[in-house]
């Protein structure tokens, strides 16, 4: 379908529920995706970083991918990630996306590689030209070890190659100016936060949506703070912030002595969701480490407070 120019609202970045044999579970991802559009997201972002793109093999991708699409069904666009090291391997994931029917792309910049912002602006431009699709730009310097330039992302929505950016920098001071600097350049174009804690303070600013990981587990909350900043009732939005704030301490439920942050955070979001019955099974993707029992309590005692269950 169509993008909205610009893209706005809450886009969440869809987890991929797998089975306990590792493999994708489609029936989830639709399940999941039902949901979602049921409680009024205005997208869809599939093979991100909260959905374990890292973890999953091209051909785990792909079904993803083709499920969701399938599940939404023209209803809200449907984002697809299209992370990979080089440009040739983007190109390669991106051409996927558009045969699975993605109406949108999300790269980072080349990663591993180091890379020149004269090599990210082609980078960016290349994938734009191959696959005719809307490019939505990634900047997670904390996994990519490259932080988008300002003038860099300024550049490219000036000329079109950029149709929007997810910052997930947590740089909210450069987030900003880039915000003043866009409007009179790109009024068109998306800025969209990846800081689930911070989105009134975004929206504010004047950001145009949100992509919250937290929104597998609570999209409804984060619907309402989007439409009651939408309406200028900054109390409301400040308070369901504050609300989805306490909620998100259940990404620290896994113990920092067994595993890393991204193994409790992955593994707290799925293990929400199945208590919640949206999917099957809550296995992440090797070699993340699995939630314990304890953790898992310790999910369901945030769901319980936040009203959830």
């Amino acid at each position: 379908m169509p993008i909205p120019t610009p893209l706005h609202g809450v886009i969440p970045p869809v987890i991929t529920p797998l089975t306990p044999a590792g493999d994708v579970d489609t029936g989830s991802v639709r399940r999941l995706a039902e949901h979602l559009i049921g409680a009024g997201v205005h997208g869809l972002f599939l093979l991100g970083s909260s959905g374990e793109t890292a973890y999953l093999t091209d051909a785990q991708r792909l079904t993803a991918l083709e499920a969701a699409v399938d599940a939404a069904a023209g209803r809200v666009p449907v984002l697809a990630g299209v992370i990979d090291t080089t440009t040739a391997r983007v190109l390669d994931r991106a051409a996927d996306a558009v045969r699975a029917g993605a109406d949108a792309l999300v790269a980072t910049a080349p990663f591993y590689t180091r890379t020149h912002p004269v090599e990210i602006a082609g980078h960016f431009r290349r994938i734009r030209e191959a696959a005719g699709l809307p490019l939505f730009a990634y900047d997670i310097p904390v996994a990519v070890h490259t932080k988008l330039p300002r003038d860099l992302v300024l550049e490219l929505a000036g000329d079109g190659t950029l149709a929007g950016l997810k910052d997930s920098s947590g740089d909210d001071g450069s987030l900003r100016r880039l915000l003043v600097e866009l409007r009179p350049l790109a009024p068109d174009f998306s800025v969209l936060t990846g800081s689930e804690l911070t989105v009134d303070g975004a929206l504010l600013a004047g950001a145009d949506g949100v992509v919250p990981g937290l929104g597998n587990v609570d999209a409804h909350g984060y619907v309402r703070l989007y439409e009651a900043a939408r309406a200028g009732d900054w109390a409301t939005a400040r308070a369901e912030q504050d609300r989805l704030a306490a909620l998100f301490a259940l990404t620290d439920a896994g113990d920092p002595g067994l595993m890393g942050a991204s193994s409790s955070a992955l593994g707290a979001f799925k293990a929400a969701a199945r208590l919640l019955g949206l999917i099957d099974c809550a296995a992440t993707a090797a070699p993340q480490v699995p939630l314990d029992e304890a953790a898992v309590a310790r999910v369901r005692a945030r769901l319980t407070g936040a009203g959830l269950l």
